[in-house]
C-alpha cells in the first residue's frame, strides 16, 4: 500500500506540471541518485554540506557528453577576514580536477562519462572510461570533515577492462597563501594535496584508493592532512547514522519521509564550533559563526530537543546565552544578530520584532528540552523579552517593531502580524514554563491575561478583508495578500482559518514554488511556505495540505535543485540555508502530529493526517526528557488509535476522532 500510494502521488505530481524527476530514492530508503545515463543533459546544481569547522558548497555539473565537473566553494568560518563582519569567513574556490589528470600507460587522453551522482549527507559520484579492452571506473566520495578545517574526497579506482595496465595517479600539492592584510590573524594557508599518488599495476578487477584533502590553517595551526581519510569518512557516516536513528518519520509517502530525513541532516550539520561556543549557521556562503533572532532563536532551536542531538541543543542554549548578554535596563532592543564568533553585533534593520522571536523560541525550547537548570537560566531572558514587547504595544493593542524578519525587503508597517502572533504564543509558553519552575501565580496569571488581550487585538487590528478574503492584513494600510498571514494558524488561532487557507492556497499568492512573499511579486521565501504548511495541518486541513506538501517535497528532494528546503528566489539563488530545514521538520512535529509543549514532561497531541493514510508514526522522539514513539492508525470504525510508547516505560493508548486533542504526560 505504501509503495502504491507513493506511485500514485508521483503520477499526480507529474500531471500538475512537476515534470520528470531527475532523482530516485534508492532501496535503502536513504540515498537519492541521479542516473546520468537516462536523464536529460546537461545538468548543473549546487548543494551545501557542513562540519563544525568548515562548509563547502559543491557547484557540480554533468555536461552534454556526460562528463562530471566540480567547483568547490570552501568556507572556513573561524578564519576571520577583514572587515570582521557578518560575511567575514575565509572563502575561496577550488576546482582542482584529479580525474582529468589520471593516466593509463602514460595516456592522459581518457574520456570519462558519468554513471550516477548520489547524495546521502555526502556526495558519491561514479564515472567510467571505456576504450576497447581498457576500462577504468572512478568512484569518489566527497564530504566535509566533522571536526577539522578540512574537506576530503576519497577515490576508489578500479580496472574494469580485460587487460592489465599501469595507472598513474598524480602526486599533486598546492598551497595558497592569503593576503596578510585581509586576515584577522594575518595570512591563512589553504593546502590541497593528493594522498596515495603514484604508479600502480592493476589487473582486471583490481582497485587502488587515494584521497584528495583540502585544509585551511592560520599561522598558529599545524596541518592534520595525515589523518586517515577513511576514519574521517566513518565519523561523517556515524553522524548521519545518529540522525537516521532518531526522530524517524514513517508514513505511506516515501518522499515526505525521505525529505524529512534530509531536513534533519541539513538543519543539524550546520553548527560552527566557534570561540564563542557552538553557533548554528544558516550557511549559504554568507552566514556563519553568527546567530540571528529568527533563524536560530525562532526557527531551529525549538526543533533540536525533538531530535536529541547534543550539539544542536548546545548550540541552542548557547545562542540564548549570547542574546541574554544584551538585556538592559534602558529597554533598548536586543540586537538582531550576534556575529564574528560572538565578538560583534549586527543591528542594521533596527528592531525586527526580535524580542518576540527570542521569547517565542526560548520558551518553547525550554519546555521541550525538559532541563530545569537550563530553563531557570533562560527564564530572565524570556521575562525581559516579554516585558520589552509589552512596552512596544501601541494604542491598537499590538506590538510595534521597525521591520520584520525580511528587514525591509517588503513593507511591514510599524506593527506587523508576525511579531504580535509570536508574542502571543510566547506568553502562553511562558505561563506553562512558569508553572513548571514554581514562579509566582501572579506572574503566570498576568501572562495568561496578556495572551488573551493580544489574541483579541490580533483579531481587531489585523483581521480584515483582503482581495475578497476574510483573512488578515499584515500591517495597517496593507491591501494585498501576504505570505505571513499563516502565522495565526501556527499559534492556534483558527478564527479565520478557512478564509486564510483560501487566501494562501487558492489565490495567485500560491505558485508551484510555494507562497509568494507578496501578491503580485515574483519573490518567494521557503520559510513562509513551510510555516503555512505547518499552520494548515494544525488547523485541520490535512487532506488539502498533504497534496501540496507532497508536491513541495518531491520538487525539493527529486527535482532539479536538491535535496533540501531553500532560502529564497531570486535572492541567494535558492541557497540551502539550514534553519529552513528545521522549519520543514516542524511541519511534521508541530503540524502533522500537533505536538505543543504544555510542560517539561507534558504536551498536547493532535494528529492530523490525510484520510487516505492508514497510519503515521514518529519514532524515537527525544523531547520532554524521554525517548518515545507516537503511532497513529485508523480503526475500522473511522477513529484513530494513538499509542504513545516510552522506551522501557509505559504505553498510553487513546482512541479518538481524527484530529482530536489529547493531553499526554510522560
Amino acid at each position: 500500500m505504501k509503495r502504491f500510494l507513493a506511485i500514485v502521488t508521483l503520477l499526480l505530481l507529474c500531471e500538475v506540471g512537476i515534470g520528470q524527476n531527475r532523482w530516485t530514492i534508492q532501496p535503502d530508503g536513504k540515498s537519492i541518485r541521479m542516473d546520468a545515463t537516462t536523464v536529460s543533459l546537461p545538468h548543473s546544481d549546487h548543494v551545501e554540506m557542513s562540519g563544525k569547522m568548515m562548509a563547502v558548497v559543491l557547484y557540480w555539473n554533468v555536461n552534454d557528453e556526460g562528463r562530471f565537473g566540480l567547483d568547490r566553494s570552501l568556507v572556513f568560518p573561524m578564519l576571520r577576514t577583514i572587515p570582521n563582519n557578518t560575511h567575514a569567513s575565509l572563502m575561496l574556490r577550488q576546482n582542482l580536477d584529479l580525474v582529468a589528470q589520471l593516466r593509463i600507460n602514460n595516456n592522459n587522453r581518457l574520456k570519462f562519462t558519468t554513471r550516477y551522482v548520489e547524495l546521502n549527507g555526502l556526495m558519491r559520484v561514479v564515472e567510467e572510461h571505456k576504450s576497447g579492452t581498457y576500462g577504468l571506473e572512478v568512484e569518489r566520495t566527497i564530504f566535509p570533515t566533522m571536526e577539522q578545517q578540512m574537506m576530503c574526497e576519497h577515490y576508489i579506482l578500479r580496472n574494469t577492462g580485460t587487460i592489465a595496465y599501469a595507472l598513474q595517479i598524480p602526486d599533486l600539492q598546492q598551497e595558497i597563501t592569503t593576503d596578510p592584510k585581509r586576515g584577522v590573524k594575518g595570512s591563512y594557508k589553504v593546502l590541497s594535496q593528493v594522498k596515495g599518488g603514484g604508479v600502480y599495476e592493476l589487473q582486471p578487477g583490481q582497485s587502488v584508493e587515494c584521497d584528495l584533502v583540502i585544509e585551511a590553517l592560520n599561522n598558529e595551526q599545524q596541518s592534520v592532512a595525515n589523518l586517515d581519510v577513511k576514519q574521517l569518512l566513518a565519523e561523517r557516516e556515524a553522524y548521519i547514522s545518529y540522525i537516521d536513528n532518531n526522530l524517524v518519520l514513517d508514513t505511506p509517502d516515501d518522499v515526505i519521509d525521505t525529505e524529512f530525513r534530509y531536513a534533519k541532516i541539513r538543519s543539524s550539520e550546520s553548527i560552527c564550533k566557534t570561540k564563542g561556543g557552538y553557533m548554528h549557521a544558516p550557511g549559504g556562503e554568507s552566514y556563519y559563526a553568527a546567530i540571528w533572532a529568527n533563524d536560530q532563536a525562532e526557527y531551529v532551536n525549538p526543533f533540536f530537543p525533538f531530535l536529541g542531538y547534543d550539539v544542536g541543543n548546545e548550540s541552542a542554549i548557547n545562542s540564548y546565552r549570547h542574546f541574554a548578554r544584551f538585556m538592559n535596563d534602558e529597554w533598548k532592543p536586543i540586537p538582531s544578530s550576534i556575529i564574528a564568533e560572538g565578538d560583534d553585533i549586527w543591528n542594521g534593520a533596527g528592531d525586527r520584532g526580535d524580542g518576540a522571536m527570542i521569547a517565542y523560541g526560548a520558551a518553547r525550547y525550554a519546555l521541550t528540552r525538559s532541563n530545569k537548570a537550563e530553563a531557570e537560566e533562560l527564564w530572565p531572558l524570556i521575562e525581559w523579552c516579554l516585558e520589552y514587547c509589552k512596552r512596544q504595544i501601541n494604542d491598537k493593542g499590538v506590538v510595534k517593531s521597525d521591520k520584520d524578519e525580511l528587514e525591509g525587503r517588503f513593507p511591514a508597517g510599524d506593527a506587523n502580524l508576525c511579531t504580535s502572533t509570536l508574542y502571543y504564543d510566547a506568553l502562553l509558553s511562558a505561563a506553562y514554563l512558569g508553572k513548571e519552575l514554581g514562579k509566582s501565580p501572579k506572574i503566570i496569571a498576568d501572562y495568561q491575561r496578556r495572551a488573551k488581550s493580544m489574541r483579541a487585538a490580533i483579531e481587531s487590528h489585523f483581521g480584515a478583508n483582503i482581495k475578497g478574503y476574510d483573512t488578515y492584513r499584515y500591517y495597517e494600510g496593507n491591501d494585498i495578500l501576504r505570505s505571513w498571514i499563516c502565522m495565526p494558524l501556527c499559534v492556534g488561532i483558527y478564527d479565520r482559518a478557512e478564509a486564510t487557507m483560501d487566501a494562501m492556497f487558492k489565490s495567485d499568492l500560491f505558485t508551484r514554488d510555494g507562497l509568494l512573499t507578496a501578491q503580485g511579486s515574483s519573490t518567494f521565501w521557503d520559510r513562509s511556505t513551510l510555516y503555512a504548511f505547518r499552520g494548515a495541518y494544525a488547523a485541520g486541513y490535512a487532506d488539502f495540505i498533504t497534496e501540496h506538501l507532497a508536491y513541495y517535497s518531491n520538487r525539493r528532494l527529486l527535482g532539479d535543485h536538491v535535496p533540501y528546503p531553500i532560502e529564497a528566489w531570486p535572492e541567494g539563488s535558492q541557497r540551502h540555508l539550514s534553519a529552513e530545514s528545521g522549519l520543514y521538520c516542524r511541519i511534521i512535529t508541530e503540524g502533522m502530529f500537533g505536538i505543543r509543549p504544555t510542560g517539561m514532561r507534558s504536551f498536547e497531541l493532535k494528529v492530523e493526517i490525510p484520510s487516505e493514510w492508514e497510519y503515521a508514526r514518529l519514532k524515537h522522539i527525544r523531547a520532554f526528557g524521554g525517548d518515545f514513539d507516537i503511532d497513529a492508525e485508523r480503526t475500522a470504525k473511522g477513529k484513530m488509535l494513538i499509542k504513545v510508547t516510552e522506551q522501557g516505560g509505559k504505553v498510553q493508548t487513546f482512541t479518538v476522532k481524527p484530529g482530536a486533542m489529547i493531553n499526554v504526560k510522560l
